[in-house]
């Protein structure tokens, strides 16, 4: 069954967001670059966006580590060096070895792509707050401090700019949808146009 936009990014809210840190300091345990931190966590939200439904999540904060998991084994997987110990763990976790096809390797570009225009998008300050908390992974309380305001006010920018971004996500992806009988033609009209 498929949800509205509007239950996803409540529940990413509620069931997500709030685990982040707990992942990001799980990626950065486990070796993780810390760019690589930033770009494992946004692409977790893009998959997450990308759901049409999430009633079959029972864990939101196993899935979200899954997830990033899975994000991570594919950018090691990616990788043209690869450091030993990777390779261990990819071993280890019995992962099928194998390159992403071109056409995924584009799709996830341009989803990038996307999703950059969209935070680009934001109004200026949940723009700014965004950025500083979600792709630079700094804490509320060090946002807070740095622009002068409460850590309330930057996680209600926060949660703005997801939900703005969910949207923006979701409208893409239903005006990409062909219409129903898209593609057939009307009888009426090839008759006509055959006279």
């Amino acid at each position: 069954m498929t949800q509205s936009r509007r239950e996803i990014v409540a529940w990413v809210g509620a069931q997500i967001l709030p685990h982040e840190s707990d992942v990001r300091r799980w990626l950065a345990a486990s070796g993780t670059a810390p760019d690589a931190v930033d770009d494992i966590v946004q692409e977790a939200y893009c998959r997450l966006a990308g759901l049409s439904s999430v009633e079959h999540i029972l864990n939101g904060r196993a899935y979200f580590f899954q997830t990033a998991r899975n994000i991570a084994i594919e950018k090691i997987r990616r990788a043209r060096i690869v450091r030993i110990d990777s390779v261990t763990e990819i071993d280890a976790l019995n992962v099928m070895d194998g390159e992403p096809s071109p056409e995924r390797i584009v799709a996830g570009r341009r989803e990038l792509r996307r999703v950059q225009t969209l935070i680009e998008g934001l109004p200026p300050r949940c723009r700014d707050i965004f950025k500083l908390r979600r792709i630079h992974g700094m804490p509320q309380r060090e946002i807070a401090r740095r622009l002068g305001i409460t850590e309330n006010v930057v996680e209600m920018q926060t949660m703005r700019g997801l939900r703005l971004i969910l949207r923006g996500l979701s409208e893409y992806e239903s005006s990409q949808k062909p219409e129903p009988g898209a593609g057939r033609h009307d009888r009426a009209t090839v008759r006509q146009g055959d006279r």
